[in-house]
């Protein structure tokens, strides 16, 4: 089987962490997403992923660490400043997938352990054009929701519904199981939608089906969503490291520590904090239900809560970081600082002084 994973999306709702890596690059409890994808894909017998992307995209997955697990790796690139949508890609990668076998199509920013095999199973027994993965949602407004009827055909797909005219709380997952037939649904050279255009006409022909999914299944696209699924995966312990202290500072579980992290005296780390390769933490310094990328340095007498902080960032003295604050790359804040709920800090800004009232600082 092969996979294309759309990943091509610019991640605006994840700024500012999103203007130096693309989502499928976030790390969840330290592993990449993509990462996480390409596992789960070699779990289910893809034999090949080909990564739908844009330029930058490309050059950031091709200059990251990913292990290919056994799956090889192959790239449809968007035209520059020409994006093509959620079906235009799929139209472009026709050559590369080839019209011999259904094949899978993933949103590059869904963590999920669908079982891809079985959704499989289930469209070629049935001599389907397309599959739709589902999911239920307390707020299916955010996302396409489809209608059903018996034997799990799709009558209606409506993206992003108002609440009250949402038809079920059944969404989009983002995965899909298409045959070939699909690319004669696709206009080619052209941004085209999946949601919009081919879902409609499919559902309105009778070749649209559904597959209820119940399990671990979100989208990260939000910040308070990259939080939670992290939250998600420690509760779990999926792969979680033995977290060990040499002296006086406790570790709160469930937390996850990457190699090379450094805990000074009395600090306190967790419950749920991820803190990534190389970061360093001063004494008497709190952080709970926080992510900490790579290679930043927190001083002494410090307290995050609730917050996202990038890679190589410096954060001084006796600073304050509270809820939904989003601290982009290479920021250096001053000692003393006060970082009030959802305040956000472009990269590579120095902040020198409190900030008390939720902005963006850019």
């Amino acid at each position: 089987m092969k996979a294309l994973v759309l990943a091509g999306g610019f991640g605006t709702r994840l700024r500012p962490l999103s203007c130096t890596r693309p989502k499928t690059l976030f790390p969840i409890v330290n592993k990449p997403l993509l990462q996480w994808t390409i596992e789960r894909l070699a779990e289910n017998n893809v034999t090949e992923a080909i990564l739908a992307v844009n330029y930058q995209t490309e050059i950031a997955i091709k200059q990251s660490t990913i292990q290919k697990c056994g799956v090889h790796i192959a790239y449809s690139r968007d035209p520059p400043k020409k994006p093509l949508g959620t079906a235009g890609p799929i139209k472009k990668a026709e050559k590369q997938i080839g019209n011999d076998a259904a094949f899978l199509v993933l949103n590059g920013d869904i963590f999920s352990n669908v079982d891809y095999s079985e959704v499989l199973k289930k469209h070629e027994k049935e001599h389907r054009v397309a599959t739709i993965v589902l999911h239920k949602a307390e707020d299916p407004s955010r996302y396409g929701v489809a209608e059903m009827a018996a034997g799990n055909r799709i009558v209606r797909f409506i993206e992003k519904p108002s609440p009250e005219k949402a038809p079920t709380n059944l969404i989009n997952a983002g995965v899909y199981v298409f045959s070939p037939e699909i690319f004669t649904y696709i206009p080619k050279g052209r941004k085209v939608s999946l949601e919009n255009e081919v879902f409609p006409k499919l559902a309105e022909e009778g070749e649209l089906y559904g597959y209820v999914f119940e399990g671990l299944w979100t989208d990260i696209g939000k910040p308070e969503d990259y939080l939670e699924i992290n939250r998600l995966l420690l509760k779990s312990h999926i792969s979680l490291p033995k977290n060990k202290m040499k002296n006086n500072a406790k570790i709160r579980n469930p937390s996850a520590l990457d190699k090379g992290v450094s805990i000074g005296e009395r600090s306190v780390v967790g419950p749920y904090a991820v803190l990534g390769q190389n970061v360093t933490v001063g004494n008497d310094t709190k952080i709970r239900n926080s992510i900490i990328l790579s290679g930043t340095a927190i001083s002494d007498f410090c307290s995050i809560n609730g917050a996202i902080i990038g890679e190589n960032v410096h954060i001084g003295k006796n600073v304050r970081i509270d809820e939904k604050c989003i601290v982009g790359d290479h920021v250096k804040i001053g000692d003393n600082a006060k970082l009030t709920k959802n305040v956000s800090i472009c990269p590579a800004k120095e902040i020198r002084e409190s900030i008390l009232t939720p902005k963006c600082v850019s």
